[in-house]
């Protein structure tokens, strides 16, 4: 394989998530893959191939080198939506290649309509409104001039959406503040609407208010975490979950990050073990290395933490992560030998590694795990 480590992506467990979301948000909503990141650590290009195969034909991206890479992936067609960042020198090739993007500042809102109106062209935009986020949007007291922009280059400048990102959808204690920021956008809608500004779609949802906040969903949800078996979080699947009388999860992981053993090291009680003295064998241990380490997006924090299956058994992490490999104590578990397989991250007989297990250990957040994990890896396609 030439490769220390690989990651398995289900095909049918994303069929499985993406036929719930579409049962949660009825037929009429529009489901936005979101595959920022590089699709949540699961790679733009295998990933978008699956979602299309699974009946998903709206792709937002982060940036315009995500959508480069989308772009020859898709074999039907397919919107790809662009919502960060696009230097101005890319708009011709945005508008050129059929892109809908945001737009959040007046400079990209008039170079968009010039770069159009060279191609003679109409370019798709995407509204953004600053509701309370303080990152990215037009504020109320920039309305007007957005309207004397879309009024003078009303003839390459389409209003595609008018959308919003919420701070914190995924935590009650947010719940005021994203009522304040959906107060904000529906008041700065009226103003566009008045002045005879209707957007195709109007979209704010994310995952976490998808669940937690129904009004949200409007003509159009962005779906990142959930498509992928993830829940935002604890709080989301917990208030998703109480409101059902099956307590089961819907969600299926995608995600099986797989290594081996690369060589068996035996250690004498009393010994240290890797870099250091954090770990010493309190009796004779037999040790599995294992070719993964922090260069690999396994977190140095979980040394000494961590846990992998090997033969379908639980092996703790001893001593400090390094940055290619690293060793775990395998005394207990019968017949270990190099070439094992060793799962990082998902299923291996009955035991599971979840990436919330991860986070708890390395206080790293799903999001945070996943989009770490090096692009360099392979990923694989299975059932």
């Amino acid at each position: 394989m030439f490769h220390s480590s690989y990651i398995e992506i289900s095909k049918s467990a994303l069929q499985n998530n993406i036929n719930f979301l579409r049962k949660e948000i009825g037929p009429y909503v529009k489901l936005s893959s979101v595959i920022k990141g590089n699709a949540y650590g699961h790679g733009i290009e295998p990933f978008a191939a699956i979602a299309q195969e699974c009946g998903v034909d709206h792709f937002s991206v982060f940036s315009a080198d995500e959508a480069l890479r989308l772009l020859p992936t898709l074999k039907k067609p397919a919107t790809i939506m662009i919502m960060g960042y696009l230097d101005n020198p890319e708009l011709e090739w945005a508008i050129q290649n059929d892109m809908e993007f945001f737009v959040f500042e007046l400079d990209r809102l008039i170079e968009a309509g010039k770069a159009a109106k060279k191609l003679q062209k109409r370019a798709c935009v995407h509204l953004e409104l600053e509701t309370g986020m303080n990152r990215t949007g037009f504020g109320e007291n920039e309305i007007n001039n957005v309207l004397s922009v879309l009024e003078e280059h009303k003839e390459y400048l389409e209003l595609k959406g008018v959308c919003t990102h919420f701070a914190g959808a995924e935590s009650f204690q947010n719940h005021d503040r994203v009522q304040e920021q959906l107060n904000r956008y529906k008041q700065q809608l009226q103003r566009l609407q008045a002045s005879g500004y209707t957007p195709e779609q109007c979209h704010t949802a994310c995952s976490a208010a998808m669940v937690s906040y129904p009004e949200t969903r409007m003509d159009m949800v962005r779906i990142g975490i959930m498509q992928y078996g993830l829940w935002p979080s604890p709080e989301t699947y917990i208030q998703y979950i109480g409101q059902r009388e099956e307590k089961l999860d819907p969600l299926q992981r995608l995600i099986n990050w797989k290594s081996h053993v690369m060589t068996l090291k035996y250690v004498s009680q009393g010994e240290y073990i890797g870099y250091g003295t954090s770990y010493q064998a309190s009796r004779d241990m037999t040790v599995a290395i294992v070719p993964v380490g922090y260069a690999w997006g396994y977190s140095r924090t979980l040394s000494n933490h961590g846990q992998v299956l090997i033969n379908g058994v639980r092996a703790a992490v001893v001593g400090i992560v390094n940055m290619n490999v690293m060793m775990v104590q395998v005394t207990e578990i019968h017949d270990v030998r190099k070439g094992d397989e060793v799962v990082l991250l998902g299923k291996q007989g009955s035991e599971s590694i979840t990436v919330a297990s991860f986070g708890e250990l390395s206080t790293q957040l799903n999001y945070e795990l996943l989009t770490r994990l090096p692009i360099n890896i392979p990923r694989y396609v299975v059932d």
